[in-house]
């Protein structure tokens, strides 16, 4: 059996490790597709935004600093906008007399305007003055155009240099990537403020360092002043930009004038000011901060090994710790992802992984789920007409409580049948109906007895019941329990019994009265499923199992209802009152059995007195004439036919 058992586990094993070798290789297939798609790449980027921005990096100190036109400078200087070109040539003069290393303005001033301010701000530019260009793709059915708008050649003439501002926006409208651009606005601020920058490449993730305001930044209004508006030396050897920047930054949903979403906007969902960006673009060149993202093999190693890991964790099973793991996993995915941004600057995507950790490790837990539940109603069909319900609830909870195949255990098994019911079928022969009606109102009742009590139903045999206890489930006190299941039966008989007298009174005619012997043996049994391989029953079989049998068919020797094999006596003994009856050799044995019954109304004197009894019986120095049958009779009057036997043959034997 116990081969058999391993050969069994050793093919759901086989077969489930073969399973989670199916679902590991489909998951890397199916993410090869995946991550084909836009939306994919789109999510990648996404948990870029949060990685990116965990940890609230800060700008680098000696960065840039913002001279915003905002809410404050519009209502001071109290002009409409775009303010007249003179007033950024005074800006221009002020900030340079300040110590302005370099000074970038994020203004496009492609189209002339006033003569004057025009020759005001070509006067006031020169070589550490960066003006704004914008280049734009404009795409119709018929062809696509790009557009450059450049500053007045005559501004370029004084010597200020023109860097592109435009930048280029993910598919979900966020600002994450350097500009392609080898003139960009921020590149042309580092080059003029002699700062070696690192050579990007064209897309590489940019570093955003906090929402909106996060760089030093004073009105417009106050720079026009810087004497006696702001601390002294502000502006000393600091690159300066100058643009557009809202006092409050806009919400996403409302949009903003060069205003962009930004990796932060998925924290506070206001936009960021694009010379803000340009500020954060510069910092990136110049400290070398951008993020590249990790090549084709270094994501498909990641993913592989994922995928390892998650059939690593569920290679055995998977359960409460199965969750702990996972979350365990999932969140090394992450920080793994995270310390690659911040220490390599190479951004990994952690997409990937978790989905294929989830993929294998959800997956599989789903096959081990259906599988548990399909045990679980196996269980329950095979179980549900033999155990009470909540046994059967147990079982199906945790099914390592059942083994099924065959094991050795100790049981109490009981044999139950009904005194003289040849004789009653004998008499039903012609109404069919009303002796099989008849046996469901027997077998109902003991059938239920036996569950309630905790018991196995082995089998019906007519109308005897065959039950055994301390299997499926362990039952520590089994012998109690058939015991007590055994007395109820005879109560249950007797409540059937008036209910039959009852019907026969009314239909005027002869009741049919049932009595019941019960035979419970414990001892060493086999149990299991036993059967063919198309049919098969959770039953046991055992020389304890043909003594129970036996028993209950001797009972009736002994005019008692129950009869216990000496086991069973022996572990009911603390709760009931057994008394011993006799010893016999049942068919198949040699070895003589003590026999006991169930008492109830005694005391201990006459129950030392039965015992005497019993000895002078073994003894066999017992007459019939002997006084000591009358007086057990009225003592125990439970045992009066016992006497009344034990006389008779006494009396037969003498003759």
């Amino acid at each position: 059996m116990r081969t058999q058992e391993k050969a069994r586990q050793a093919r759901q094993t086989g077969s489930r490790q073969l399973r989670l070798l199916v679902l590991s290789l489909t998951t890397l297939v199916a993410i090869s597709f995946l991550s084909r798609l836009p939306a994919w790449s789109l999510l990648e980027l996404r948990s870029f935004d949060y990685l990116s921005t965990v940890d609230d990096p800060r700008p680098p100190p000696g960065g840039p600093v913002i001279v915003a036109i905002d809410e404050p400078s519009l209502a001071d200087i109290n002009a409409q906008w775009p303010w007249p070109r003179s007033l950024h040539a005074e800006l221009i003069r002020q900030l340079r007399a300040a110590g302005a290393r370099v000074i970038g303005l994020d203004i496009i001033m492609a189209e002339p305007s006033n003569p004057d301010n025009d020759a005001a701000i070509t006067k006031a530019v020169g070589p550490d003055v960066v003006l704004a260009g914008d280049e734009t793709l404009i795409e119709t059915p018929q062809a696509s155009q790009l557009i450059r708008a450049t500053p007045l050649p005559q501004l370029t003439e004084a010597g200020a240099v023109t860097g592109i501002a435009s930048i280029d926006l993910s598919g979900d409208g966020i600002f994450r990537r350097i500009p392609g651009y080898e003139d960009g606005f921020a590149a042309m601020l580092a080059k003029v403020a002699g700062v070696a920058p690192e050579v990007l490449p064209a897309g590489t993730l940019i570093q955003s360092f906090g929402p909106a305001r996060s760089y030093p930044t004073v009105s417009y209004y106050q720079a026009l002043d810087p004497k006696g508006l702001l601390p002294p030396d502000f502006f000393k050897d600091r690159v300066v930009l100058v643009g557009l920047s809202l006092q409050n930054a806009p919400a996403i949903d409302k949009g903003g004038v060069d205003a962009f979403a930004t990796p932060y906007t998925v924290h506070t969902g206001k936009l960021v000011s694009g010379v803000e960006i340009q500020a954060t673009i510069y910092d990136n060149i110049r400290r070398g901060l951008s993020i590249a993202e990790a090549r084709l093999p270094t994501v498909a190693a990641c993913i592989l090994i994922s995928v390892l890991l998650a059939a690593t964790t569920v290679w055995r099973s998977t359960g409460w710790l199965t969750v702990v793991t996972s979350a365990a996993a999932l969140l090394a995915f992450a920080a793994v992802s995270a310390a690659g941004i911040r220490l390599a600057h190479v951004f990994v995507s952690p997409l990937g992984p978790t989905v294929a950790y989830i993929s294998v490790v959800f997956g599989q837990a789903a096959f081990d789920f259906a599988e548990e539940r399909r045990n679980k109603r196996q269980i329950t069909r095979a179980f549900a007409q033999y155990i009470s319900p909540d046994l059967v609830k147990r079982l199906s909870n945790d099914p390592s409580q059942l083994k099924l195949g065959g094991e050795r255990r100790t049981l109490s098994v009981l044999f139950s049948d009904v005194r003289g019911f040849t004789t009653i079928a004998e008499t039903l022969k012609d109404d069919p109906e009303q002796l099989t009606g008849l046996i469901n109102r027997l077998l109902t009742p003991l059938s239920d007895v036996v569950m309630d009590h905790g018991g196995t139903i082995d089998k019906y045999m007519g109308d005897c019941i065959m039950a055994f206890w301390n299997a499926p489930l362990d039952d520590p006190d089994h012998a109690l329990h058939a015991v007590r299941a055994s007395l109820a039966m005879q109560a249950a008989i007797s409540r059937l019994n008036g209910e039959l007298e009852r019907e026969a009174a009314e239909l005027g005619r002869k009741p049919h009265i049932l009595k019941m012997g019960v035979g419970i043996n414990t001892g060493e049994c086999i149990v299991g499923n036993m059967g063919s391989t198309r049919r098969f029953d959770y039953s046991c079989l055992g020389d304890s199992v043909n003594l129970a049998s036996r028993l209950e068919g001797a009972s009736k020797n002994y005019g008692v209802a129950l009869l216990l094999g000496e086991e069973t006596a022996r572990l009911v003994a603390n709760t009931y009152t057994v008394v011993e009856l006799d010893r016999i050799i049942v068919k198949g044995r040699t070895v003589p059995s003590p026999v006991f019954t169930v008492v109830h109304k005694t005391d201990a004197e006459a129950l030392a007195a039965h015992q005497a009894f019993i000895e002078t019986k073994y003894a066999a120095t017992l007459v019939p004439s002997d006084p000591v049958f009358d007086r057990l009779s009225a003592d125990i009057p439970e045992l009066a036919n016992y006497y009344a036997i034990v006389r008779d043959a006494l009396t037969e034997g003498g003759e």
